[in-house]
């Protein structure tokens, strides 16, 4: 009769956290179509009153191409620009400063094919995911070309000498890290000259720096970190993603993609038995594990920090949120109108979260109380900075002044009282903290941080 009830009650949970997730998505979607489409009317309104004005450049002036791009990183299930019509992942943070990009990265894909698609969008050509990996993993070797057409490479220039901010969300962040270990290592066939100091600094927004416990509360199996539950929020997420891919409908393709291109899933190419196969977990990023969800389990993310390295030259920064609080000694959540509905059950369920124990912990340490304080989607413990398996150098602040003079190498980092949506996609939500934020992170790129030379700002002669 128990095992009953909790059968019974986590099916319960699974179809009100499916329920939740679909609405939300349906909400984003909804949202960014009825944008654009008002954009659309009003422009069709008022095109005829519309004068066009020609502004000369002042050559004494600085260009906006001048300044070091500050490149935003969305995290999983995100977009860039060009997705999602003129809805914007970062709530339009980047029309806070003239030379912001924001590249559309696969929302479900690893962080190693991630990390490849975000070198090839910013210095151009054909995204190269790597012969050895791609044969692995079950994958095209090539992927999209950015090049001067419809996907333009955005900072061709780029190396040591006109290196790049970049500004990680969850698990965005962890994608630079591992575009900068790769450039360390110069991994790019034709790119003999990469280094790591191409990265002048990187500042992480709820880093996903060493895993998740919501990862095994949603299907990932606790045994190992890179399997999923036979019934599970995930399992239901990666059908819907293999049906959208393999309908390969242009229209929905354009709005929003899962980037799983390279996979080749679509009906054209893999055909029905390929669906079949998909749908069974024998083909796709699901049967060899080369997707997101294995990189954001504890076990995951210390395979890949075992290999990453934080480096002497570049300046790091970190904003660790949380949304929970002790009372009496238990960890709950810290109320409910600043938690985002769809984050809520998590905040409380990760809070109660207890690593099984009849299966090995996930490293020699493991407590379940360090990793109570949680966002809804990461455990703050996990955001600071990097900490397994090794424990990178770090200096905690509670004002961003503490951190003055700045010193490469380490990961200043500071906690904030939000859940982990509470600085993208709703300007309006964050109110005044969004704009504070941003534009810390903004300035601080622009005035305090500089390796070689002083840098010019836009209109500001030289």
């Amino acid at each position: 009769m128990i095992r009953w009830w909790i059968s019974s009650f986590q099916l319960a949970e699974l179809f009100i956290s499916s329920v939740v997730h679909l609405l939300y998505g349906f909400y984003v979607y909804s949202t960014a179509v009825a944008a654009d489409l008002s954009q659309a009317l009003s422009e069709c309104v008022f095109k005829s009153n519309v004068s066009l004005e020609v502004k000369k450049q002042d050559p004494s002036k600085s260009t906006v191409d001048d300044l070091p791009p500050i490149v935003l990183v969305h995290g999983i299930f995100g977009f860039g620009k060009g997705k999602f019509g003129s809805f914007s992942y970062f709530g339009g943070a980047e029309k806070k400063d003239e030379r912001v990009l924001v590249p559309d990265l696969g929302s479900l894909t690893s962080i190693y094919d991630r990390a490849r698609e975000l070198f090839y969008y910013l210095k151009g050509g054909r995204v190269d995911y790597g012969e050895q990996h791609s044969k692995t993993c079950g994958h095209s070797r090539f992927g999209r070309i950015y090049e001067q057409g419809k996907l333009k490479w955005h900072y061709p220039q780029w190396d040591e000498d006109h290196p790049i901010h970049f500004v990680g969300h969850s698990a965005g962040a962890q994608v630079v890290r591992v575009l900068q270990q790769m450039l360390a290592d110069k991994a790019f066939e034709g790119y003999e000259n990469t280094s790591e100091n191409w990265v002048l600094s990187i500042t992480a927004l709820s880093g996903a720096f060493n895993g998740t416990t919501r990862t095994y509360l949603d299907g990932m199996l606790p045994e190992d970190g890179q399997n999923m539950k036979p019934l599970c929020l995930l399992q239901l997420c990666r059908l819907g993603v293999i049906i959208y891919d393999w309908l390969d409908i242009p229209l929905l393709k354009a709005y929003y993609n899962f980037g799983f291109d390279h996979f080749n899933l679509s009906w054209r190419k893999a055909g029905l038995w390929g669906l079949v196969d998909c749908l069974l977990g024998n083909a796709g990023p699901w049967a060899t594990g080369d997707w997101i969800l294995p990189d954001l389990t504890i076990q995951g993310s210390i395979k890949l920090n075992s290999n990453l390295q934080t480096f002497p030259n570049t300046f790091y920064f970190s904003y660790a949120t949380k949304r929970t609080r002790k009372i009496l000694g238990v960890t709950v959540p810290s109320g409910i109108l600043g938690i985002h509905p769809m984050l809520f059950m998590r905040v409380l369920q990760m809070s109660l979260y207890r690593y099984p124990t009849d299966v090995p912990p996930p490293y020699k340490g493991y407590r379940d109380e360090d990793w109570q304080d949680n966002d809804g989607a990461l455990n703050t413990i996990s955001m600071t900075h990097p900490r397994l398996p090794i424990e990178h150098p770090s200096c905690s602040i509670v004002n961003d002044s503490d951190c003055q003079p700045l010193q490469p190498g380490i990961w200043y980092y500071k906690i904030v009282e939000a859940d982990h949506i509470f600085f993208i996609l709703n300007r309006e939500r964050a109110g005044v903290q969004f704009d504070l934020m941003y534009d810390n992170i903004f300035e601080r790129c622009r005035k305090h941080i500089f390796r070689k030379t002083s840098q010019t700002l836009p209109n500001e002669a030289p």
